[in-house]
């Protein structure tokens, strides 16, 4: 949401600075996107008085012109036809940057004529469209006046608004958040009502519940010339072109009041208007240049011939007005935001109109808008109005809660008098009757609990006078999580402790990035953009793009873990809840102390294993090559009860991060919580770390020659399984493969700890457990003693 600091006064009697305008906005919950100060843009820009004109000797197009700018005269080449002596208008001179084109402005020959600056068209300094000539400045101020004074340069905010705000799509209802802030006083325009002076020649129906409350009113012998430059002002700072005046008038009050309204040209209408569902199959060529083929799912406005626009969403071409117009029939209507909304999915129009109606607007205010726009026409286009036509009425949308202010205490810790509790609640609309406090229409939407009036005093008193209190680990609510949500819990902190920050990504993802992590083709219908319209597929894809992001503002060693659902299906059961972790870059800040190194696929390991060991998953888990295709065939793994995969690692394979454009090696692992079992009892695996054996541990080396071919896990679980009691871990700490080795052969060396839990074992025990570890590593895997 755009608007300038100008539009904003409208509604505001203020004089707090622009920087604390900005932070109370944000601190209300309209977080500032960009401030946009247009006078800093035109540092070093001055008003030029034309004093000569002369033919360009060496071009038609072009005239020599010799410009005052309030110390020297320049000489200038211009190529405007509207140049004449005695015309202002503002002056670059060299050095001075040009907002359309970012670049310094030099002084130069063109086409053998020196030139030592710029006269400046409308667009060329982003304060407008126009570029049919320079600007012709009205104005009595002397040559050398700072541009940004000559053209009143304004300040553009540029806001989030959320979802359950559509009251903040208009700068009235940013302006009340700001006068409940005590940042002003808010401006209440005086709506007079226009009775009309002739019974107005259209009449208005409906036969579709999408539009509870229907307002019209013919108004005749228009002249659609120009909009005022105020207004012309107001829609270019929103991001808007004026268009007409009928047009701008509606467009202006969208912005203003988040009052949608359209005006259609009377005399292409054929009849009354009716506010109906589409026929199936029927067609409306829409004022995007769109044809739209409408189901019955679309309400329209339609006169006795056909449809006209979709209701609430985009009007028609066949009924646009132009500068030819004379009489004109405007639309001030209230359709429900459920139906708007679906009626937006199936058509895939988008449009100021649809995001405001989709989102709630104010069910009452159509009457006194259609005043309001009514005296704006007659204002600036002149006519004569007819009485309004009403269909429909206003649905019932008073709502009265029961509040009791010591919820605000109760909920957020935070005090707050009463008085002024009921001062906020006043300013921003509320009817305040004691304990009894009524909503205000424009907030029927998204204010019905007590709750929802804690957040508005919090919000508006101040969110940065909450107490900073430390929540005591008593008062967690521990006990009522299910099992699997205290898995996720535990497996969160286990991952975090591992030096990873948890991050939270969309649930969808590009299509074309998805393909490379075994896309199910989970497409979205009505993505909220081009690039994120595939449900994911694995959390690995958006963990890869977070790293891009982070390594694009310099952040080279990324490690991030995520704990979401990935999809594989359109139904209920299409999902299965992930923890997956990635790293990226080294795998330590650096440091003098010691020589740094990648991540590699055993920091992935190591996380699976440390997040599986946080869900209590099985110990005798057994490693297999085998991994997704995102991975690099020759350097990831799977960790798996059985058959049963429970997680996968590895290095993420070239080609991924290719696409992903990352350049430095990545590592990653994906747990899949669902498919660990529940464990029967409590393992407590950290009791168990701490229960030591008193009695003397044996080491023991052995150098084992087997086939390449065979994995150095299924070693290690051959010599664990010889004698789980008294072998107490195994580690492999070589592995050598040359020319002392029979083709086809390497050498695994392996560190065994022997130790009992019992005693002291003697030197004919350990001997019988060596024994048997050979044996079974010969008979299990092939593996030969090197002697």
């Amino acid at each position: 949401m755009r608007f300038s600091l100008e539009h904003l006064k409208r509604y505001l009697k203020t004089d707090k600075s622009v920087n604390e305008l900005a932070e109370k906005l944000t601190m209300l919950g309209l977080e500032i996107e960009e401030i946009q100060d247009l006078a800093s843009s035109l540092d070093g820009f001055v008003v030029g008085e034309i004093m000569a004109v002369e033919q360009h000797p060496n071009a038609d197009r072009l005239h020599v012109l010799r410009v005052f700018n309030g110390q020297d005269t320049l000489q200038i080449v211009c190529g405007a036809p509207n140049v004449r002596v005695g015309m202002k208008s503002i002056l670059a001179v060299p050095g001075c940057l040009i907002p359309k084109f970012q670049e310094k402005l030099q002084a130069g020959k063109i086409r053998g004529v020196e030139s030592n600056g710029m006269m400046c068209a409308e667009d060329e300094l982003l304060i407008g469209e126009d570029h049919t000539g320079i600007i012709d400045l009205k104005t009595d101020l002397p040559a050398g006046t700072p541009a940004a004074k000559a053209l009143n340069a304004d300040v553009i905010f540029d806001i989030n608004v959320t979802p359950n705000r559509p009251d903040c799509l208009g700068v009235k209802g940013i302006a009340r958040d700001l006068a409940a802030a005590d940042m002003g006083e808010f401006v209440q325009a005086d709506i007079q009502e226009i009775k009309g002076s002739f019974e107005s020649l259209i009449k208005v129906s409906i036969q579709d519940e999408t539009c509870p409350i229907y307002t019209g009113r013919y108004i005749r012998n228009v002249q659609n010339g120009e909009s005022p430059e105020w207004m012309k002002k107001a829609l270019i700072a929103a991001g808007l072109r004026p268009i007409s005046a009928l047009v701008d008038i509606t467009n202006y009050l969208n912005i203003s009041e988040c009052r949608p309204l359209h005006v259609f040209d009377a005399d292409k209408l054929t009849g009354n208007i009716t506010v109906r569902s589409a026929k199936e199959g029927e067609k409306i060529q829409a004022l995007d240049d769109k044809e739209y083929t409408l189901t019955s799912d679309v309400c329209v406005i339609a006169d006795d011939s056909k449809a006209l626009c979709m209701a609430g969403i985009m009007g028609g071409v066949d009924t646009a007005v132009s500068a030819e117009t004379k009489n004109v029939f405007l639309e001030s209507a209230y359709f429900l935001p459920a139906k708007i909304a679906r009626a937006g999915g199936l058509t895939n129009a988008l449009s100021d109109s649809r995001s405001r109606y989709e989102r709630g607007i104010d069910p009452a205010s159509c009457e006194a808008d259609n005043n309001r726009a009514t005296q704006m026409i007659l204002d600036i286009c002149g006519g004569e109005a007819s009485a309004i036509e009403i269909a429909g009425a206003v649905p019932d949308c008073e709502t009265q809660i029961q509040f009791n202010y010591d919820e605000v205490k109760r909920l957020t810790g935070m005090e707050v008098p009463k008085e002024k509790m009921q001062q906020i609640l006043t300013k921003l609309g509320f009817k305040v009757d004691g304990n009894s406090i009524t909503v205000p229409s424009w907030r029927c939407h998204d204010v019905s609990l007590p709750a929802d009036l804690v957040e508005e005093i919090v919000r508006v008193y101040g969110l940065e006078t909450l107490p900073e209190e430390p929540m005591r680990a008593d008062t967690l609510p521990i006990g009522t999580l299910l099992p699997q949500q205290k898995r996720e819990v535990a497996v969160r902190r286990a991952l975090a402790f591992q030096g990873l920050n948890q991050v939270i990504t969309w649930s969808f993802m590009d299509s074309k990035l998805a393909k490379y992590f075994d896309s199910k083709g989970l497409k979205l219908s009505n993505p909220i953009s081009s690039d994120l319209d595939e449900m994911r597929p694995s959390l690995v894809a958006n963990l890869l793009s977070a790293v891009k992001r982070n390594q694009d503002m310099g952040c080279g060693d990324v490690q991030l873990f995520e704990v979401g659902p990935e999809f594989f299906k359109d139904t209920p059961d299409g999902q299965r809840l992930v923890a997956c972790a990635v790293r990226a870059g080294k795998y330590l800040p650096k440091t003098w102390t010691e020589t740094n190194r990648f991540v590699d696929v055993f920091d992935a390991k190591q996380d699976a294993i440390t997040a599986l060991m946080a869900a209590d998953a099985p110990e005798s888990l057994t490693v297999y090559k085998n991994a997704p295709s995102w991975y690099h065939p020759g350097r990831s793994g799977s960790l798996q009860l059985g058959k049963n995969v429970l997680a996968v690692f590895g290095e993420i394979h070239p080609k991924v991060l290719k696409a992903f454009d990352i350049k430095t090696p990545v590592v990653a692992c994906e747990v899949y919580l669902d498919t660990i079992p529940m464990p029967k009892k409590r393992n407590n695996k950290m009791m168990k770390e701490f229960k030591k054996s008193p009695y003397q541990a044996v080491t023991r080396d052995f150098a084992f020659v087997m086939d390449k071919g065979v994995e150095a896990q299924k070693l290690l679980a051959s010599i664990q399984n010889t004698d789980k009691n008294l072998i107490q871990s195994v580690t492999v700490f070589d592995v050598y493969q040359g020319d002392n080795l029979p083709q086809g052969k390497k050498q695994v060396a392996v560190q065994v700890v022997i130790q009992s839990m019992e005693k002291t074992l003697t030197d004919a025990e350990i001997e019988g457990v060596s024994q048997r570890i050979i044996i079974n590593a010969q008979k299990n895997v092939g593996a030969e003693l090197r002697q």
